[in-house]
């Protein structure tokens, strides 16, 4: 199973937002999310991994969900993988690392099959 992978950066989306609160924007442009595309007739249990596996919760399958990433994740180096997980099986497939600042948007896709 093939994982993919791709780095979004959104920048200013929220900030041009007048009807929102300064302080509310701020914590928006910092949340660091992950949109996981799961093309895949399974439901997938998504980690990330720094070091160790964080749970992040479940991609149900032919759906698109979005995981915010933990602070602690994306502080310092920001190097992470993602691992999608099979609900009910062992293939499970790990993503190739990459860089996550505060307040990125990552994409993960899992394809079909």
């Amino acid at each position: 199973m093939k994982l993919g992978l791709a780095a979004l950066l959104l920048i200013g989306g929220t900030a041009a937002c007048a009807s929102t609160p300064r302080s509310e924007a701020a914590d928006i442009m910092e949340r660091t999310t992950v949109t996981v595309d799961n093309q895949s007739f399974s439901d997938m249990t998504i980690y990330a991994t720094r070091g160790q596996r964080i749970r992040l919760g479940i991609a149900t399958g032919h759906t698109k969900t979005v995981f915010t990433l933990p602070p602690s994740l994306v502080g310092g180096a920001g190097l992470i993988r993602f691992v999608a997980d099979p609900v009910g099986s062992s293939r499970t497939a790990v993503s190739e690392e990459i860089t996550v600042r505060p307040g990125d948007q990552v994409g993960l896709t899992i394809p079909p099959g």
